[in-house]
């Protein structure tokens, strides 16, 4: 019985450790090991964020759809977080108008990992 215990725990030891990773519009697949991932229970629309304080890079999870942020500072992530309604922050402060926001991963530099 004990044999059969240290056997099944040498095989869960020896088995490659998987990161968490998503599926980012407009990216692929993202490794989440480098972000600090939160759940966002208080938003309808918001479900997760994810950030690397590193390289300032947002992950957002809008109903099921990963999206990303580039050059995002920190004080503007902390803001988000904080703010009375993470939607209305969001939508005035991070998204933007049209189709060139202020941390629009077309035009701002888009860490590699």
């Amino acid at each position: 019985m004990i044999r059969s215990i240290v056997a099944a725990f040498a095989v869960v030891l020896a088995a490659p450790a998987s990161s968490e990773t998503a599926a980012v519009k407009y990216r692929g697949i993202v490794d989440l090991a480098p972000f600090a991932c939160t759940d966002t229970p208080r938003s309808s629309f918001i479900q997760r964020v994810c950030y690397d304080k590193a390289q300032s890079y947002m992950l957002i999870n809008l109903r099921g759809t990963y999206y990303h942020y580039c050059e995002l500072p920190a004080t503007t992530f902390d803001a988000f977080m904080a703010a009375p309604s993470m939607g209305q922050f969001y939508n005035r402060n991070i998204k933007g108008t049209g189709s060139d926001g202020p941390f629009d991963c077309r035009t701002h530099r888009v860490p590699k990992y």
